[in-house]
């Protein structure tokens, strides 16, 4: 018997018995509010799925959307899930580049966008005009007005919802490698539904009618772990801050407004925390919070257990999979520790071989290929899916090591990947925009220490001959690189050298030069 499920189904089926339970509270920087209802979003989503099918998408078909923070997010991918069409989650800041790869490399049948991302789409997709075009509001020649389309849609009988069987690919997220372009890993229309049963159930732990705050934005898997899916699959209301981050009005907006649950970043806690105003902060409802992405520093967790006697519970896991390890709900803490394996996941540590290791030897960290969240594969790229298991174990990148009590333990990447401020940034990207520049000959971008984000990009460049190095042109260079590829990549230091350690056989090692920033950064070497 085939397995049936989709996402925004069963939020319509919730909506049936809690029409005006909220589900959506907006805060904008300027102080205005905005509410959805959950039974005004599944209309909505209702509407929105008879809208996309005016324009031309169908079942099945791949959808990049690109927008912010706010209600029209939800809405818009509830509709494409409704409908059955594939979404790929975008950043708003990503540059041309980066939108014609992933419109090439998937085959994108529409793009939806906020105005501010316009011309990059425009830029990028010049010369596609097969590719549906939406803005989310406005009017823009050669794009299709979402709100336009939208109150035609209104007016006719709402469709039924696509039957879509678990195993159906509902989202394409697009993760950075390290040699290579990004990868599209592909989760399936089950995916949520076993995410709820993990991560929001034993982690994130959003009850009924409670508010929660997840920070991530849309265009991240994260975006789709915490503000989505966990908040509405459990019948939370998800809290929406529309502004830029600011520790202090982080903090006044807790102090200010029902938040049960926060979900934040390592970086965003460790500013909270450094702030003057948290020695006198005192939010009105907070019980609970988590972080993911890296391990917290110990004074943060103690900071934030100090002031509201909140424990900032840690979780790890990838765009490829869901949360694999976690300090779970009612668990012991031990400080500095990322948890122990989700109930749902086989989590190991292996060697090269993939055979398990003992407790306390380091080794890569692993996971079943049987988990239930984990991803069906890499878009239209075999090789890389084979590669990134070994036996019965996909393997994340990451090294790490279990203690005698079954607490995992984080010892850094395998790899060149480069995480920073919770943004997973691939080496060859930053490579890649840098070379483009009339003065630079080669380079590499590695991970380098940084106290607030855990790890920024720095690159190490050699410039072409007769070309002088000089603060100027680090500006430029920075600047360079927010201009060919999304601003979050771009490399915070750089460092002009004459050569670049490599293998015999020409390849750099970006190990060397890792290993040289955590030396001058005083950190041990791992």
């Amino acid at each position: 018997m085939e397995d049936y499920y989709n996402f925004s189904t069963a939020i319509s089926t919730y909506a049936t018995a809690h029409r005006d339970s909220l589900a959506l509270f907006v805060q904008t920087e300027d102080h205005q509010t905005a509410k959805c209802t959950y039974g005004e979003l599944t209309d909505e989503s209702a509407i929105l799925h008879q809208t996309f099918l005016d324009l031309g998408m169908k079942q099945g078909d791949k959808v990049l959307v690109l927008v912010n923070r706010g209600i029209a997010a939800y809405q818009i991918y509830l509709g494409l899930n409704r409908m059955g069409a594939v979404i790929l989650p975008g950043s708003e800041m990503l540059r041309k580049g980066d939108i014609l790869y992933r419109a090439r490399h998937a085959q994108i049948k529409a793009v939806i966008c906020a105005p501010h991302v316009v011309l990059e789409v425009s830029e990028a997709l010049a010369e596609d005009t097969s590719i549906i075009r939406i803005v989310t509001e406005g009017h823009v020649d050669h794009f299709y007005s979402l709100h336009d389309e939208r109150v035609k849609a209104a007016m006719k009988p709402k469709p039924q919802p696509a039957l879509t069987k678990a195993d159906d690919m509902a989202f394409l997220s697009y993760t950075s490698g390290t040699t290579a372009g990004p990868k599209g890993v592909v989760h399936v229309h089950g995916w949520p539904r076993a995410h709820i049963a993990n991560a929001a159930t034993h982690w994130f732990d959003v009850q009924e009618g409670e508010w929660a705050w997840a920070t991530a934005s849309p265009g991240w898997a994260k975006w789709i772990w915490s503000p989505f899916v966990s908040i509405l699959g459990k019948g939370g209301t998800a809290f929406i801050y529309t502004g830029k981050f600011i520790p202090e009005r982080y903090l006044t907006l807790m102090e200010q407004f029902p938040i049960r649950v926060l979900c934040a970043t390592p970086t965003e806690y460790r500013l909270m925390a450094k702030s003057k105003q948290m020695s006198k902060w005192h939010p009105l409802a907070l019980r609970s919070a988590v972080s993911a992405g890296e391990p917290l520093n110990r004074e943060v967790i103690e900071s934030f257990l100090r002031q509201c006697h909140v424990y900032v519970r840690d979780g790890y896991g990838q765009t490829e999979n869901s949360l694999l390890v976690s300090t779970q709900v009612g668990m012991e803490v031990k400080p500095g520790s990322m948890g122990k394996p989700s109930p749902l996941h086989e989590v190991a540590i292996i060697d090269e071989d993939g055979t398990p290791l003992s407790v306390g030897e380091i080794g890569d960290i692993a996971v079943k290929r049987t988990a239930p969240t984990l991803f069906k594969e890499y878009l239209y790229d075999p090789e890389r899916t084979k590669h990134s298991f070994r036996k019965d174990f996909y393997v994340t990148g990451d090294l790490g090591r279990f203690d005698e009590d079954g607490y995992l333990w984080f010892e850094g990447r395998a790899d060149d990947m480069i995480i920073s401020s919770g943004y997973t940034i691939g080496p060859f990207e930053v490579e890649d925009a840098l070379v483009l520049h009339p003065a630079v000959a080669e380079c590499a971008a590695v991970a380098s220490p940084d106290e607030e984000r855990g790890h920024i990009v720095k690159a190490f460049i050699i410039l072409k001959e007769g070309v002088n190095a000089n603060d100027e042109l680090i500006v430029e260079l920075q600047q360079h690189a927010k201009e060919m590829t999304a601003p979050y990549k771009y490399p915070r230091e750089i460092e002009f050298v004459d050569s670049l350690p490599k293998t015999t056989s020409g390849k750099i090692r970006r190990i060397e030069l890792r290993t040289l920033e955590k030396q001058r950064k005083g950190l041990p070497r791992k």
